[in-house]
């Protein structure tokens, strides 16, 4: 037990070197090659096999030394190919409740084509990783595979059980998704104390400089809305006032000017607080103030100029297809837009339907609700028995870089766990570039020296979590 100790502060030492980023240590490369193995297994949906990496990754986890009992690839009836794995490091007090470790290794779509490079060939070039999924998501799936590894070879005895959920379909919720299959068919197998998931990560600036670490708490729901005006239409030589499009185009005219009420929640208001110290200026001022009050208009104005921002601080929705006409010498019978909302942690569907009603203002636009509503997920509580571990390990590998808590204005699985009761936090230590890493886009990218970094980071910070009380 203290030679694991000391093996890894050693690590974190040499991490905080400039050195690090040069030279792989042998466990670096042991786990570069996992990373590798998953990345280059394709689990689209439309031609990969979340099974296959399930069962990949399972392999790694029985040569470490776990048993089959502690290693399940669970497998829905009508879905061969998204199968799920959920693998357990049993531990010493049955009354402590785990720590649930999670990450989604299916990826979006990628055609080779568009890209530089062979999206499912890993590729080490100019300090990047190169692939899809080498951020989102198969990184942190990695690292916790790796972590439950490292775990075994350093003989730790957790106090806490320690699960790991690799799960399918966070991409395609829409088609099936492994953590809500999970939660309703294994519920035992992801209620836990609370998740480590993705959500959030460490800021660099244009030089490659830390600014800020990360911590998800919250994140807003994803929901889309159908607008429709139906007309009984007509000739086009003979026009009149009552014309589907126009009903149409003057409701998203009078949306497109609306804003949502301003509301903070406590990961917001604490994220303005601290950004308001880095970002200083103009903008740090307003920060400041919108943090102390949030009807300060002035502020608020400032704030909003920042798109992130501005959908961090209110409910946002936009128009994002439209369709309309059925004949060029025909006036509209229909006409029909799509309206993407992100909702504000704990407001509902409903009330956010009602609310464009309104804004609207035409009954003749009739707003409904497009697939089943996402569920009401409220914010987790950011206790010091969360953020301290990640203090503790972050003051070691980059002294001075500030903890920050974030709200995620997009989705991730953890809008599932939350509304259930299982808290759930983003937390991956991993640091990005001002321009973002390509997820869901062209020639997806990780850097290398974050990754290694991030890696060493959450075994030291779950280590810790799984031997408190």
């Amino acid at each position: 037990m203290i030679r694991s100790i000391s093996a890894a502060a050693l690590a974190l030492a040499a991490l905080a070197s400039p050195a690090a980023a040069q030279t792989p240590r042998p466990d670096q490369l042991a786990f570069r090659d996992l990373y590798k193995e998953l990345i280059e297994i394709n689990t689209t949906l439309s031609s990969g096999s979340c099974t296959a990496a399930s069962q990949a990754m399972a392999s790694r986890l029985k040569a470490a030394g776990f048993a089959d009992a502690d290693l399940q690839v669970i497998v829905p009836a009508a879905r061969p190919k998204d199968g799920n794995l959920v693998a357990t490091l049993k531990g010493s007090d049955p009354k402590a409740k785990p720590i649930l470790l999670l990450a989604h290794i299916d990826v979006v779509e990628a055609n080779r084509a568009d890209w530089e490079r062979d999206p499912f060939k890993l590729i080490e070039e100019d300090g990047f990783f190169y692939a899809r999924g080498a951020s989102d998501d198969k990184a942190q799936a990695a690292v916790w595979t790796d972590s439950l590894i490292r775990f075994k070879q350093e003989g730790f005895k957790p106090r806490r059980t320690i699960k790991v959920a690799l799960t399918c379909g966070e991409e395609t919720p829409d088609t099936f998704n492994g953590v809500q299959y999970l939660i309703q068919n294994h519920r035992d197998l992801m209620d836990a104390a609370f998740v480590l998931n993705e959500g959030s990560g460490g800021r660099l600036d244009a030089k490659g400089n830390r600014i800020s670490l990360g911590i998800q708490a919250g994140e807003k729901v994803y929901q889309d809305y159908t607008l429709e005006v139906t007309n009984k239409g007509g000739h086009s030589s003979a026009p009149v006032r009552d014309n589907a499009i126009y009903h149409l185009s003057a409701g998203l005219s009078r949306l497109g000017l609306y804003d949502f009420p301003v509301k903070l929640n406590d990961a917001v208001r604490a994220n303005f607080e601290r950004m308001a110290v880095i970002d200083g200026g103009e903008t740090g001022k307003a920060l400041a103030a919108v943090a102390k009050n949030p009807a300060d208009a002035a502020a608020v104005a400032i704030v909003a100029q920042e798109p992130g921002r501005n959908s961090m601080m209110r409910t946002t929705c936009v128009a994002t297809m439209v369709n309309a006409g059925h004949a060029p010498n025909a006036l509209p019978q229909r006409a029909r837009a799509n309206v993407n909302c992100r909702i504000l942690p704990g407001e509902g569907v409903e009330e956010t339907r009602l609310a464009l009603v309104k804004v609207l203002g035409d009954d003749a636009i009739k707003v409904t609700t497009v697939g089943e509503p996402s569920p009401v997920s409220p914010p987790p509580t950011l206790g010091k028995s969360i953020t301290g571990p990640v203090e503790k390990v972050a003051a070691k590998l980059w002294p001075g870089v500030p903890l920050v808590p974030v709200m995620a204005t997009g989705a991730t699985d953890g809008r599932f766990l939350n509304a259930v009761g299982i808290p759930t936090y983003g937390l991956t230590g991993f640091f990005g570039e001002p321009g973002g890493n390509g997820a869901h886009g062209l020639n997806e990218k990780m850097r290398v020296r974050s990754l290694y970094e991030g890696r060493d980071f959450l075994h030291e910070v779950v280590k810790i979590y799984a031997t408190q009380k």
